[in-house]
């Protein structure tokens, strides 16, 4: 089922469509010897003191990508299961993207997710950062490098009609099949929700034109009412935003996701929660 509201932009997908226009013309390669990080600490988190996140959480990416357009990302947890502190949010922050910051990730307090993958795209040979805030209220940072150049400003892999006409459509699948363990047991299922999610840096080839940016800016994925993960996603995520991730079942019978985009227009789809569909 297909719904159109159209509320005002978050103040993520407002800051990220600011600085898409802003970085239009930015260099392919970073600045030689240029930290950003700094500067992102003080306007992402308001320069709150950040502990090494080690024993906290992992980023795992390419070393280098194969295609910078849709470069893999996996954010793991690495609490102990006697640690009573959990994760209440992962930001992350790709340093030398035009719109830094990536995605930020808002886990169900009682759905226990511990894994998080998802696709990018990576402008410049970069760090990649990933915070995590605690329900300690403390910030916990890791951080990786990627060499890519680009995924920012690549052409869409799909042509503009065939784009066009898949918008809104979700596909859904749980990995883990019916009558697997408990039924309360720990799952890993797999959203994807077709969008061309335009940077604002592609062109277009007829016309050589910029593409307006229009992107998913809010997933929700829930099940029976009960929040999994939250995304606020911006253009440094892929075409066709795919998100695949761990979480233990509270023994409901559906699983929902509700996105929106950045035009107001807001998609939903249910489906039973022990199979997998479109």
């Amino acid at each position: 089922m297909i719904g159109l509201r159209l509320p005002s932009l978050s103040f993520l997908s407002a800051g990220l469509l600011g600085a898409s226009l802003a970085f239009c013309f930015a260099p392919a390669k970073a600045a030689e010897g240029y930290d950003p990080w700094p500067g992102l600490v003080q306007d992402v988190f308001n320069n709150k003191p950040m502990q090494d996140g080690a024993n906290v959480l992992s980023i795992e990416m390419p070393a280098r990508a194969e295609d910078a357009s849709v470069v893999p990302v996996t954010l793991r947890s690495k609490l102990s299961p006697a640690d009573e502190r959990r994760i209440k949010t992962i930001t992350l922050v790709i340093d030398q993207n035009p719109a830094p910051m990536a995605a930020k990730f808002t886990l169900g307090a009682d759905a226990n997710v511990t894994a998080i993958s998802t696709r990018v795209r990576v402008n410049n040979y970069t760090d990649v950062h990933a915070v995590a805030e605690l329900t300690d209220g403390q910030l916990y940072v890791v951080k990786t490098f990627v060499k890519a150049s680009g995924g920012c400003s690549a052409p869409a892999a799909k042509n503009p009609d065939e784009a066009k006409a898949r918008i809104g459509q979700m596909r859904y699948r749980q990995f883990t099949q019916a009558g697997d363990g408990a039924t309360s047991g720990i799952r890993e299922a797999q959203v994807m929700v077709g969008h061309p999610n335009n940077s604002g840096l592609q062109m277009d080839q007829l016309t050589q034109l910029y593409i307006p940016a229009f992107f998913v800016d809010q997933l929700t994925l829930s099940q029976d009412g009960s929040l999994v993960l939250s995304v606020e996603g911006g253009i440094s995520i892929s075409e066709d935003p795919n998100i695949r991730f761990t979480y233990v079942s509270n023994g409901a019978k559906h699983f929902r996701a509700e996105a929106r985009d950045t035009q107001g227009h807001v998609f939903e789809h249910e489906w039973p929660a022990e199979g997998s569909g479109t």
